[in-house]
Parts: C-alpha cells; structure tokens; sequence
C-alpha cells in the first residue's frame, strides 16, 4: 500500500471557493489516465500520463461535512482497471477543506459514508437542444436530423454508478401493447443497433450517472406522435460484461464501446445474441438496478412532403 507522502507525489490539488482542479500524473506506462474517476466524473482532460479534473463541488457526488469552524468536501479518485490489466485498481480520498462563513448555518449537511447508500435511486430521462447543455425547444424533427437524448440517476448516498441503455424502442403509443408496431433502437443489452444503418450514436461521457444518445430521426410514424421506450440500468461501473454495457457501430470499423476501452471485445456480441445474467440489485448492496422510461410523444416530420 502506497503512503500519503508518496500519493502527493502523483496528485496536485487546488481547492477553489466553489471548485477544485485536481491533476494526476501517472509514473506506470501501461497506466490508462482516461480510466481515472472523480466520483461519477469522466476526467475533464487526459494525455498519455495525466489525468485533469477541473469541477465544481456541487457535481461528482461530493460529500459535505461540518464540523466546528470548518466545511470539507469530500470525494474518491478511483482508477478502473480491466481485469487481465497490470494495473490493479484503486481508491484514494481527495478532501477540500475550508473556513466555515460565519453567516452559514445549514439545516443539514451530508455526512461521510464509508458504506453503500440505501436511498431510492431517482432516473430521468428527456429531450435536448442541440448540445446537450438544456431542454430541447421543440418536439418535433425532421427526417434525418438529430434527436438528442439525456438520461441520468440521481445517485444521493450511493457509490458512483455507470448508467446504461439496455433496451430503446419507438412505438406509437405511450404504452406498448402486443400488437404495437415497434421501431428497434437499441437492444442485445446495450447494442444500438439503429447506427448500422444511419448516424445515430452515443456521445463521450461528461459523468458516469449520465448517458447521451445522438439519435438520427427515422422513418416511422412520420407526422404522427411517437414515444421512446427504454429499459435504463444503473450499474457498478467494475462490473462491465456482455450484457451491460453501450456499444454503437461505426461505418467502415465496426463496433465500438462508449467506456472502458480495455473491455472493446463486449460488443462482439452485437452481431450475435448477448447472453443474460440475473440482475443483482445496488439497494441490496450488490451491483445493479433497472427502471424502465417512456420518452414523449415527440414527431418526426418529412421535409419532403
């Protein structure tokens, strides 16, 4: 086990009024610094042996504590590692502490929790204007353009969780019915299998608690309402195999995996049948929760006619 002393000589930490800059320089070379996580965050930058977070204390699930005259955020910088890597994982605490403002008296503050929150999980999902930075103006798009789509876990005491699409498909109806006609998205447990055939395509992470979905409107239901059905899932981001994971096809390369790069070879299944396993549940300590969504009703129009 490393001692502090030697922890500081790979991490710098700069603790602003609202945010903090936390930078790792990573001495192994078969180290991989884009699988280093800040709580829920992705870094915010990487090179071949650093790892950049520059964030704000209010994102990536920090954890706030009072005592006395001092308020100290706190979070965990975790390394994720494949499991034939040679770089075994690991957990190290990151703290900002500061003087507590003498007009500052909170209700309630967050206490630190070394075990795994037994919260609900809360899930949302919705339509976005072009960036993903707000809500979309509007619910209707033209054939071919883009839909894009957030989905997200409010995650409160829990470890940080990788949230997935496991299952997405259009319909007509707000409810699915066994006679619904039905438009594929995504299915096989994470594949999305409309990119084989247009531009659709998951977007680099910005947090673990989060996924965006660059959907190209298709031929369905044109003019009329249609709604997204989709099976999300709130997984521990070690515990990534076939069956969760999100996987898009690139034309002229194939699939590709949105996360861990180490794990590329869980989307071979894509063109297959990705085999099931039974879910196990975060709220029973143990590695997953699923909450099924409706997005809509949304219209996608023909410029044509």
């Amino acid at each position: 086990m490393w001692s502090p002393c030697l922890w500081a000589q790979y991490m710098k930490l700069d603790c602003g009024t609202d945010f903090m800059t936390l930078v790792w320089t990573e001495s192994r070379s078969r180290a991989d610094p884009s699988l280093f996580r800040l709580g829920n965050c992705f870094p915010t930058s990487f090179t071949a042996r650093q790892a950049v977070f520059s964030v704000g204390l209010d994102d990536c699930n920090f954890r706030r504590l009072v005592t006395g005259h001092q308020l100290m955020y706190t979070n965990d910088l975790t390394y994720i590692s494949s499991p034939d890597s040679h770089v075994v994982p690991f957990t190290h605490q990151v703290a900002c502490t500061y003087e507590r403002p003498k007009d500052w008296y909170p209700l309630s503050y967050d206490p630190v929790f070394n075990t795994y929150g037994q919260a609900d999980l809360v899930f949302h999902i919705g339509l976005m204007n072009d960036d993903f930075s707000g809500p979309a103006e509007s619910t209707s798009f033209p054939l071919g353009s883009f839909i894009p789509i957030m989905a997200s876990v409010e995650e409160k005491t829990h470890q940080p969780l990788l949230l997935l699409l496991e299952e997405c498909v259009a319909a007509a109806t707000p409810e699915l019915q066994p006679e619904s006609n039905l438009y594929p998205i995504i299915t096989n447990k994470g594949c999305l299998v409309d990119s084989q055939t247009s531009r659709s395509k998951f977007e680099p992470r910005q947090k673990s608690s989060e996924i965006h979905l660059s959907l190209q409107a298709f031929r369905f239901e044109l003019g009329k309402e249609v709604f997204i059905h989709c099976k999300l899932v709130a997984w521990d981001p070690v515990g990534l195999d076939n069956t969760k994971k999100a996987c898009h096809y690139v034309q002229g390369h194939g699939w590709e995996l949105l996360d861990n790069p180490s794990y590329a070879n869980l989307c071979d299944c894509c063109d297959s049948s990705c085999k099931s396993r039974r879910m196990r549940s975060v709220a029973s300590g143990k590695l997953g929760v699923a909450q099924k969504a409706v997005l809509g009703p949304l219209t996608i129009t023909d410029v044509n006619s």
